[in-house]
């Protein structure tokens, strides 16, 4: 008979200060100090709450007892968020001929 495994939980306390960790710091879930907990598991809370609109109420309240001062309507988009066309690395350069495997010091 399989072990199934409950999955490893953290704290809501633990959760916010990962979460405030990386606003402050903008890192990379990956790249959270591993005292915070697994980046995975604070990504898949992350990312639950966002969906039910948990983290949005928690960022307003924090707003109005004034512990946060920051403007919680701005939309971040990265890189890793938006896929581009692979034309979108920019255009031909047509300043004449080229030469190729050739280096620039002859």
């Amino acid at each position: 008979m399989p072990i199934l495994r409950k999955p490893l939980e953290i704290s809501n306390y633990q959760f916010l200060c990962a979460l405030l960790y990386m606003i402050e710091n903008g890192c990379k879930w990956r790249a959270l100090p591993k005292k915070f907990g697994k980046w995975h598991t604070i990504y898949m809370k992350f990312n639950r709450w966002s969906k039910n609109g948990t983290i949005q109420k928690i960022f307003e309240e924090m707003q109005e007892l004034n512990i946060i001062d920051i403007r919680t309507d701005t939309l971040c988009i990265d890189s890793t968020s938006i896929k581009v066309h692979p034309d979108a690395a920019g255009a031909r350069k047509s300043s004449g001929e080229q030469s190729i495997g050739h280096s620039k010091g002859g």
